[in-house]
């Protein structure tokens, strides 16, 4: 086993602003600041760069653009019309989703998912609520499962109106347009891990359609480590006008959804509350999209979503999975939930595709590409992480259970300050199950990361104390 630092050249390299040691505890890199990646920062592999460029931001384009063309999306508008309605619209996705996976070898299947909803506030007769869902099955850990969503519904002003035109363009065509290219470019690939891809319904009427994905996946036991949703991210400018095309949003709640009581006076007592499973997810994202390949920043938002406002991940958070929301750096309201209309003084309401900008959508899907590709190659998360606590000391024993990739080499433990945000030391510790570092508990935040032998990372594992 690689020798830990001691106490005393931690504390010198904390003191003097360092981010990152070696195995020999010598300081190596600066503290990740705003314009300074995060010392867990994966740098994108040729495989990803390559993949990355396949993205095309003229058949996102065509995609919101076919979908804006279906007149209304409304989750209770007509089903059966080939035309006009959510139904047409549905079965344009599943043709399209067949298609990509006609190109997999097998690999990817489509399908449709359906339901009757029964009435509730929104929904005033039962209706079929039908998400549209393909599955790139892992070569290797297809166990283990990450989702990236859109949803394929759209409205106007009156929630209740499912015949006026509601083109929806960048609510929510944009985020299907990126789910649908992220299908096409990874269905001719081989992920270790299985990628579901939805466009998911009835989500400006209650987020029934992402509800029952989840539940369904929920039920069957399936092994989630990530889901994102992309909901509104087809504009670069503001209300005002000005614009920032260069970042993302990504909407990540602290304090589980899903968090039993007991949990809860763990949490309490441990100071996790910025490090749940979600906030490592988001991390992540930060470590392997914000960069060069992308030609993005990920801005991480600590909330669940906007204010008044809800989206497709929060059935996945409520059902206890890691997941987060993309959205637009800040949103032009007279193109969303609008009734399409000129004022008196000559203003456009109406969420119309001549307000979206495309070649930022694709960025976005660049950077949830970099994401679900590199969670999907890498090992999965680390399994049982515990903080020893049987004894008052001022070192620290961390333990966790083995993984059982093929490929997985060893594990880094990480740590940062308890103000911090991002990780800002990383170890290497080998292929161990444990670890012992002169480095008292009480002061830092701890975690675990797997590694793998193309020398990819999986999300940090926050431990738990364990007497």
């Amino acid at each position: 086993m690689r020798p830990s630092p001691t106490r005393r050249t931690v504390l010198t390299a904390t003191a003097a602003g360092a981010a990152a040691l070696t195995a020999t505890g010598t300081a190596e890199a600066a503290p990740a600041s705003a314009d300074r990646p995060p010392a867990t920062a994966q740098r994108p592999s040729r495989e990803l760069r390559a993949l990355l460029r396949e993205i095309d931001a003229a058949r996102i384009e065509a995609t919101v653009r076919r979908l804006v063309s279906f007149g209304t999306r409304h989750t209770l508008s007509v089903q059966d019309n080939p035309d006009r309605g959510i139904g047409a619209a549905r079965d344009w996705l599943l043709a399209e989703l067949n298609s990509y996976a006609a190109a997999s070898g097998g690999r990817m299947t489509a399908a449709l998912q359906s339901y009757v909803q029964e009435p509730a506030p929104r929904i005033p007769t039962p209706t079929k609520i039908t998400n549209v869902v393909a599955t790139l099955r892992g070569s290797v850990t297809p166990e283990r499962v990450y989702v990236v969503s859109g949803h394929y519904d759209s409205r106007v002003t009156d929630v209740m109106d499912a015949t006026s035109d509601a083109p929806g363009a960048d609510d929510d065509a944009s985020g299907v347009a990126v789910v649908l290219e992220l299908a096409r470019v990874m269905a001719k690939r081989r992920p270790a891990s299985t990628i579901v891809f939805a466009a998911v319904a009835g989500e400006e009427q209650g987020l029934f359609g992402s509800a029952y994905l989840a539940q369904q996946l929920k039920a069957e036991g399936t092994d989630v480590q990530g889901m994102f949703t992309n909901d509104i991210v087809g504009s670069a400018t503001a209300d005002d006008g000005t614009r920032d095309p260069y970042t993302i949003r990504l909407f990540t709640e602290g304090v589980p959804s899903s968090e039993t009581p007991e949990q809860a006076a763990l949490r309490r007592s441990v100071g996790g509350e910025n490090d749940s499973a979600t906030r490592q997810l988001a991390r992540f994202v930060r470590d392997v999209a914000d960069n060069d390949a992308t030609g993005m920043r990920v801005r991480v938002i600590y909330r669940r979503d906007r204010y008044l406002r809800g989206g497709d991940h929060i059935p996945f958070l409520e059902r206890g999975y890691p997941a987060a929301r993309f959205t637009e750096p800040a949103e032009d309201f007279a193109h969303q939930h609008q009734n399409v209309r000129v004022d008196d003084t000559g203003k456009q309401y109406g969420d119309l595709p001549e307000f979206c900008d495309f070649p930022f959508t694709a960025r976005v899907a660049r950077v949830n590409a970099a994401a679900l590709w590199t969670l999907a190659q890498a090992p999965g998360t680390p399994r049982n992480p515990r903080i020893i606590t049987s004894n008052l000391t001022n070192s620290t024993s961390l333990t966790w259970a083995g993984g059982t990739e093929p490929d997985l080499v060893g594990y880094e433990v990480v740590w940062r300050e308890t103000t911090s945000p991002e990780w800002t030391h990383v170890l290497p510790v080998g292929d161990a199950t444990t670890h012992e570092v002169d480095l008292s508990k009480d002061n830092v935040f701890f975690g675990v990361r797997a590694v793998n032998r193309s020398g990819l990372r999986s999300p940090v594992a926050f431990p738990s104390p364990q007497s």
